[in-house]
């Protein structure tokens, strides 16, 4: 919940500004943390899916283990990307903003 933007006092129910008070932490994870663990993660499944199809080159891993590796790679991949053009378009939207 975003404490400035907050409407409703929780504890009265009563409909009205934010009050001006300092924010609580939040007791949850940062969108930090939680950006770098997927960022970690997909780093992970992407060197996986690396070693994994070396190891298919070489022969010593099964085909089908390679290939859901380097699939699980692509996933990531996709994922990455995708989080990053909704950043760059977010901000050029910030960026036109008049100040």
């Amino acid at each position: 919940m975003i404490q400035g933007l907050s409407a409703v006092d929780p504890l009265h129910g009563s409909v009205g500004p934010a009050s001006p008070q300092a924010p609580a932490p939040a007791a949850g994870t940062s969108f930090e943390d939680a950006l770098g663990q997927a960022v970690g993660s997909a780093i992970g499944t992407l060197q996986s899916g690396e070693a994994a199809a070396i190891q298919g080159i070489e022969g010593a891993a099964p085909p089908m283990k390679v290939v859901e590796a380097v699939m699980g790679a692509q996933r990531s991949l996709q994922s990455v990307l995708a989080i990053r053009d909704k950043v760059v378009s977010a901000y050029q939207e910030v960026a036109r903003m008049a100040i």
